[in-house]
């Protein structure tokens, strides 16, 4: 790692208690005017303030002690690698309260950061830009002059001068709007003073928005915003941000502090959504749903993004991280108990199986790399903090609360909860703040527990077997650190303190034992449990650890997958935990393709999603081979079962889990050239284009990789002109994310090249991109050379955000070869990406671990596909 900057948080000699801001931005020009008359208190004599401030020109400043003279700055140092100003005064600032006023100008970027422009069309399909605000983590300095630390807390009276016609909003509710003396097509929009709270949350939004509205039960206004002409589609969210918000109340026993909530949908929108205190900003995928042309995934993943951003007014709102250090902890919770609330508000959607595929078996699968960090990362400079904004911030820190609250038990830990919350409202807080507060309401060891998890990286595999003694099972447990590279042979031995709990045949669903691990080794005995009895670690697939089991033990589970004895949860785990062991070469593939073949009665969608991944996973290492046939052969094998038991149309009775199983398993048929889906697929596909019998919203996706998949040129010009027509961002990206999948070189560059055209929009380039990667290992080929011929473009255009991290994943993760390691390697150090260095290294890592996979299994794999074909042997 090259040298970390020296980095200085800003002094405390003064610091604000209430924010007057005045801001006027041009839609035209892309300025802004602004004013600042700040209450401050100096607490230390001193002759200078330093504050943050970035892309930002101070025209004047001056001090004024409260009943005194104004005092005029006498200069302005910025140090812009610092993102900092230093105003110095004549004369000493005693200590004592007073006013500082400050008049600047600064630009409506077009970087998704700081307070940026955003470019919409108008139904009558005129270009317009709204002005938005994007301020975590360090960019309200690019707004306004400001003490841009999360600990550094104060209340805020914001009014905004806008265009009479146009739509103003920020944190708190409107209490004044009067027309601007100096023009008489603007008005000046006064908002409520909001509560003490960090510069990070601060919002507002200046545009053209229809919404639709209601009252939670307790009372809360919740509006939802939608671009014009489409507040239809904001009712879902508007239904499950109504539920939500007193779910959240009655579970930490705290009123939501505001009064009024806003969820908007912004064009131009870097992340998914952002938690700003009573007005969430969201991109459009990730709040707009259209009853007609949403698929069942849509619903649920605005079910989610809206359950964690109303989570963290609380968790990260009213209660902050005192430094970015503690990311993880807002991330992290917000990212567990949004499944909780959806949990609540949707229980047909099975959301916390679903839970394990999407979060727990992702972070397991990052973690388990040399080049992965603790949950709580030092953090020094900003440029720092996008680093962080990962997997394991999000994903491990959701699985490792999920597994805190189950080892303390839902009622101590809302108990816990309640105690933080309230120790802490409107103040800061640190990880072991919250680790106090549990420990009090449970009476467990959760520091000592919780420590060993969020301190040091990664996570155990934990090898068991089994000796049966007369009646009783006799286990022995052994905990050593999982690594992606295989075995573990550090010099130095991380132990964690693990919760297991054990499960045996005679009742899959409950705990025969539970107990804490907090040693290397255990030995255990399970009572009663006969030999034929097979017995299962890690009940619910809730504790962070894989678990390998000896041969014999194995051997006895596999039946309970056949007859689905085993919970679905269990089931997934199960094959999970075998699928990483294979891909750290601690077992052979093969023996994970045998297991593979045991789920032919599987009927839960998230198990096959699991399976999905992990094959698709093999089949992009077997693109490297000259068999990469076999495997998609042994993929329609493996699907074709429940493809037939499912077929093309909804049938009566089935739910979101059937709609969103049917989508996976047409889609990976299709994908891999079964004969009767292809040709259902191009028939539907037909009927859709020419508009005899428009493809249900759920079917869209499969039938569009599908025909791609196996399409020509004439075929990717329709999907472009569906592209075009769509009206729906959803439409447009479902079309954007497949256009990968074709195979022809020319069109791949075609795709490629419309990645960057104006047609998409800056924050989906990424996902055209990453599509052309992942569809073929011509394409690979091709999105790594593009990315490299068009760096300095990319680079610009996502200035060291997380996008640039994803980019990079997403077009060199494939690669299997040592000098591809070597070439990723070698174009990142002539073409650094500060935020996103650890990216680089991990990607390098996972070439040479496909590498090392391929070289050391592909033959085996292979001889296992030929001899599945083989007719049996003549006795």
């Amino acid at each position: 790692m090259p040298e970390k900057r020296p980095f200085e948080r800003l002094p405390a000699d003064v610091c604000p208690l209430n924010y007057g801001l005045c801001l006027k931005p041009d839609l035209i020009d892309f300025t802004f005017e602004g004013k600042l008359e700040a209450a401050v208190q100096v607490k230390h004599a001193t002759n200078q303030i330093v504050m943050n401030c970035a892309d930002i020109d101070i025209i004047t400043a001056s001090y004024a002690p409260e009943g005194d003279e104004e005092v005029h700055a006498t200069g302005f140092n910025y140090q812009n690698e610092d993102e900092k100003v230093t105003l110095s005064f004549p004369s000493t600032l005693q200590k004592g309260t007073g006013t500082l006023k400050i008049d600047f100008v600064g630009e409506l970027n077009d970087k998704m950061k700081g307070f940026y422009r955003s470019k919409y069309t108008t139904p009558t399909g005129d270009t317009r830009y709204a002005a938005v605000t994007q301020f975590e983590a360090t960019d309200a300095r690019r707004a306004f002059p400001c003490w841009d630390e999360p600990a550094i807390k104060a209340t805020f009276d914001i009014s905004l001068v806008v265009p009479k016609d146009r739509v103003a909003l920020s944190n708190m509710n409107v209490i004044d709007r009067k027309p601007y003396p100096d023009d008489e097509n603007l008005v000046e929009v006064k908002f409520a003073r909001t509560p003490i709270m960090s510069t990070y949350l601060v919002a507002f939004v200046v545009g053209e928005y229809d919404f639709v509205e209601t009252r939670s039960l307790d009372g809360v206004l919740v509006r939802v915003y939608t671009p014009v002409g489409k507040a239809e589609q904001g009712k879902f969210a508007l239904e499950v941000a109504a539920k939500t918000l007193p779910f959240y109340k009655d579970y930490f026993n705290v009123p939501y502090p505001l009064p009024k909530i806003d969820l908007i949908a912004i064009a131009d929108f870097a992340a998914g959504a952002m938690e700003n205190w009573g007005l969430v900003t969201y991109r459009e995928t990730a709040l707009l749903i259209d009853p007609k042309n949403s698929c069942s995934s849509s619903r649920q993943w605005v079910a989610l993004v809206v359950g964690h951003e109303l989570a963290h007014q609380w968790f990260g709102n009213l209660v902050t991280m005192e430094w970015w250090t503690h990311l993880w902890l807002n991330e992290g919770f917000a990212s567990w108990i949004e499944y909780l609330c959806v949990d609540h508000c949707f229980p047909e959607y099975d959301i916390w199986t679903q839970f394990v595929s999407a979060d727990y078996t992702r972070a397991q699968e990052l973690d388990a790399l040399d080049n992965s960090h603790p949950i709580e990362v030092s953090v020094g400079h900003p440029s720092e903090v996008d680093e962080i904004f990962d997997a394991i911030s999000y994903s491990k820190g959701a699985s490792v609360i999920r597994m805190l609250h189950d080892y303390i038990g839902d009622e101590d830990f809302r108990k816990g909860m309640n105690l933080y919350l309230t120790k802490f409202l409107q103040k800061n807080a640190a990880t072991e703040d919250l680790w106090e507060s549990l420990e009090k309401a449970s009476g467990k060891p959760i520091a000592a527990v919780m420590n060993t998890w969020t301190k040091q990286m990664g996570f155990p595999l934990i090898y068991v077997e089994a000796e049966q003694q007369e009646e009783d099972k006799v286990l022995k447990l052994v905990q050593k650190k999982f690594c992606a590279s295989g075995p573990y042979t550090g010099e130095d031995f991380p132990m964690w303190m693990v919760p297991i709990s054990i499960c045996t045949s005679d009742d899959p669903t409950c705990a025969k034992m539970q107990i804490l691990m907090d040693k290397p080794e255990l030995t255990l005995v399970l009572k009663d449990v006969k030999p034929d009895q097979w017995v299962k670690l890690n009940l619910g697939t809730v504790g962070f650890y894989r678990t390998q089991y000896s041969p014999d033990m194995l051997e006895n589970l596999i039946p309970a997958i056949k007859d689905l004895s085993l919970p679905p949860v269990d089931r997934l785990g199960l094959q999970n935990d075998l699928f990483s062991l294979a891909r750290a070469g601690i077992i052979s593939t093969v023996e994970v393709l045998k297991v593979m073949e045991a789920f032919v009665n599987e009927p839960n969608y998230t198990v096959w999603s699991d399976l999905s991944c992990n094959l698709e996973i093999l089949s992009t290492l077997l693109s490297h081979t000259d068999f990469y046939e076999e495997i998609q052969v042994f993929v329609k094998d493996v699907f074709s079962p429940i493809g037939e038991r499912l077929g093309w149309d909804p049938k009566p009775g089935e739910g979101h889990l059937d709609a969103l199983l049917r989508g996976l398993v047409l889609g990976k048929l299709g994908k891999a050239g079964h004969k009767a889906t292809l040709e259902e697929a191009r028939r539907r596909f037909k009927d859709h284009v020419e508009g005899k019998q428009i493809l249900s919203a759920d079917l869209r996706s499969p039938v569009y990789v599908t025909i791609l998949k196996h399409g020509d040129s004439t075929t990717l010009d329709t999907m472009l002109k569906l592209h075009k027509q769509a009206d729906m961002q959803e439409e447009k990206n479902r079309i954007e994310r497949v256009l990968g999948a074709i195979s022809q070189p020319e069109l791949i560059q075609k795709v490629l090249t419309f990645a960057l055209s104006e047609e998409v929009r800056p924050q989906d380039t990424v996902s055209v991109i990453g599509g052309v990667a992942g569809g073929s290992k011509q394409g690979r080929k091709a999105a790594w050379k593009f990315v490299r011929d068009n760096w300095e473009e990319l680079y610009n255009r996502y200035q060291g955000g997380f996008l640039i991290s994803r980019l990079i994943k997403l077009t060199v993760d494939g690669f299997a070869n040592d000098k591809m390691a070597a070439e990723v390697k070698a174009f990142f150090e002539s073409h650094p990406a500060p935020s996103a260095e650890r990216t680089v290294q991990q990607c390098c890592e996972n070439i040479l671990l496909n590498a090392a996979w391929l070289k050391r299994d592909a033959e085996n794999i292979h001889q296992y596909f030929l001899q599945r074909k083989a007719p049996p042997a003549m006795v």
